[in-house]
């Protein structure tokens, strides 16, 4: 494993991508992809309902920019930072764009991919291998979605 306060630094990086969405309406997940020399080349958060795209996730916004910088669709060598554990569709593209590293912070007990529901990465479907570190600070990756989707609760009883 590499160092830990690395892993720390890129996942406050996507929290504080993740509380921007939050605030403009969107589930707070915030994604940076970082290549093999340390830059950031990718950053997303969820822009679904702004966009009104059911593909606008934080990752799949994150491997676009990623790539677009890149001029290839091979992420092969970087590592993707995302506050929740990503759903089948985001695990596919991940798998996809052969990222070789996958650190998350919360899992996703609905529609978790990566290990919580489903395990895409090992399964037979897929034909790339991916390096998945999970719990990054997933304490505040926790909060930050506990109390939005609370906020939101409340502001459908009033």
């Amino acid at each position: 494993m590499k160092d830990l306060a690395i892993y720390q630094t890129w996942m406050d990086r996507a929290i504080a991508l993740a509380k921007l969405a939050g605030a403009a309406g969107e589930i707070p997940v915030g994604a940076v992809i970082v290549n093999a020399q340390g830059d950031a080349i990718g950053l997303g958060a969820n822009y679904k309902e702004r966009s009104q795209d059911p593909t606008a996730h934080a990752e799949v916004i994150a491997i676009r920019e990623a790539t677009k910088n890149l001029h290839d669709w091979h992420l092969t060598g970087c590592t993707l930072y995302v506050t929740l554990e990503p759903c089948p569709m985001c695990a596919g593209a991940i798998l996809q764009s052969r990222l070789s590293t996958l650190v998350y912070g919360a899992d996703d007990p609905k529609t978790g991919a990566i290990r919580t529901v489903t395990n895409l990465p090992d399964s037979p479907v897929s034909f790339h291998r991916l390096e998945v570190i999970a719990g990054i600070r997933e304490r505040q990756c926790q909060e930050l979605l506990r109390s939005w989707f609370e906020k939101l609760r409340i502001s459908y009883i009033k």
